[in-house]
């Protein structure tokens, strides 16, 4: 990175780490990754440790902005609700690291690894899409229109909470659809045909295990039939797969895509799945991004 050159500091904030790198602002995915803590235990201490990475960078080019991902919801700057790190809930991120000296753009992980994908990755050029992160939860974004919706309160398209069954009884931490598909659901279903975790009954699927395979395709069919709903209202060109999971697409695909096929209309039906660009590196590219647009990030054309 050249010192004289203005850069941002892209920090992506997760329930158990924090990983930050620098980037010049004008080529955010020339990531200088500096590198990846446990996530900080309170406010206090995530405002002390970007100080330290700050006052530890070498470049002498200024620094034009942070932009913070947060595994919750955030309206503008403040972070509304972040389940897993509750000491977040009502702290306006500017506020917090205004002794870093620079502006603060701040989004929901999801809706950031979108920013990524639809300004220099795999949804480069469309107008209207939708990404899907599984993980520990399910995370998810909408582009729509050349802009990624944020809803009047920062908590648009969470389709972790999309519900296919009417006699679900809810739940105040975790959605339906994130109890059928997201990793913790992947490792019970694993457990129960007695591999060790999701990751074992992926391998399994792919070998050709017939109880594997069928654990998938339930998971798979969960995705596909929330997403219809989605798909039908929205019209997106495209469905993007993010973070880890996409590199799933050849065993969790082809079960997503029959069932949300099965329950749109026929003009819909050659809706495209593809894999997110950046993979786990979705939510520093975002950060970079936000970091250069500023405030209204999620105006992307």
């Amino acid at each position: 990175m050249s010192n004289n050159q203005p850069h941002v500091l892209a920090l992506d904030l997760g329930g158990t780490s924090l990983r930050a790198a620098f980037a010049p602002i004008e080529y955010p995915t020339a990531l200088e990754s500096i590198g990846r803590w446990p996530a900080p235990d309170s406010a206090a201490a995530l405002r002390d440790k970007v100080i330290e990475i700050i006052a530890a960078h070498t470049a002498s080019g200024p620094l034009a902005g942070i932009g913070i991902t947060i595994p919750g919801l955030v309206e503008g700057t403040v972070s509304r609700w972040v389940p897993n790190l509750p000491y977040l809930d009502g702290i306006d991120l500017a506020g917090l690291l205004r002794p870093a000296g620079a502006p603060v753009a701040a989004g929901n992980d999801a809706q950031i690894a979108l920013l990524a994908e639809a300004t220099v990755g795999a949804a480069q050029g469309l107008d209207d899409a939708i990404l899907l992160a599984i993980g520990t939860g399910i995370g998810s974004s909408v582009l729509a229109g050349g802009r990624i919706v944020r809803g009047a309160h920062g908590g648009a398209c969470s389709f972790g909470w999309a519900v296919a069954d009417v006699t679900d009884r809810g739940g105040d931490r975790s959605g339906w659809l994130e109890r059928q598909a997201a990793g913790r659901a992947l490792d019970a279903r694993a457990e129960a045909v007695g591999l060790a975790n999701g990751a074992a009954l992926i391998d399994a699927a792919r070998s050709g295990d017939a109880t594997a395979r069928a654990a998938i395709d339930a998971a798979g069919t969960a995705l596909g039939t929330a997403l219809a709903g989605a798909v039908a209202l929205l019209d997106p060109q495209a469905i993007l797969l993010a973070g880890g999971v996409s590199e799933t697409i050849d065993v969790l695909g082809p079960p997503l895509l029959e069932s949300l096929r099965r329950h749109v209309p026929p003009h819909l039906r050659t809706i495209s799945i593809r894999p997110g660009l950046f993979g786990p590196r979705a939510g520093l590219v975002g950060a970079a991004v936000a970091a250069g647009h500023g405030p209204q990030w999620w105006r992307i054309r």
